[in-house]
């Protein structure tokens, strides 16, 4: 009888750290202004922030260019007022966004290094179950060798 050092449920447990929830403990320890970073990556990233800032500057671009001349406040073809609150928006926003994309990287290598060391748990609790099959169909294959010794 051939059998494979086979592992027991109980020493896979001990070889590997118990489950928990990345996300989770990663939350715990982010900083106020780091949570507010995200929420702001989060948000500006957002077909909603795109919209407010189309239709915004549809709004500012019209209201200067149709309407009568003593209510423009931002007169047509420069733009200035528009262009300096943009490029405002701009340069505030660029770091915030680099900031929130830095915390989202780390938060991705962390739930990527948690897979990694799942699937290597999965991978020896596999080969620990094809190894019990490998040995019970090896039991299984003697035992009908015996048993037909026995019916002959």
């Amino acid at each position: 009888m051939k059998y494979h050092e086979i592992k027991s449920l109980e020493e896979i447990k001990r070889q590997y750290h118990p489950i928990h929830n990345v996300n989770e403990q990663y939350r715990e320890k982010l900083s106020v202004l780091d949570k507010l970073a995200l929420w702001i990556t989060i948000h500006v990233g957002s077909m909603g922030f795109f919209l407010i800032i189309f239709c915004w500057t549809v709004f500012w671009l019209s209201w200067n260019i149709l309407s009568p001349p003593h209510l423009r406040f931002d007169p047509y073809p420069a733009f200035v007022l528009w262009l300096f609150i943009s490029n405002m928006i701009q340069i505030l926003l660029m770091p915030l966004i680099m900031v929130g994309q830095n915390l989202q990287a780390r938060h991705s290598e962390l739930r990527a290094e948690h897979d990694y060391h799942i699937n290597q748990k999965s991978e020896t609790e596999i080969e620990t179950l094809i190894q019990h099959m490998e040995n019970f169909s090896e039991e299984i294959q003697e035992i009908k060798i015996k048993l037909e010794k026995i019916q002959s």
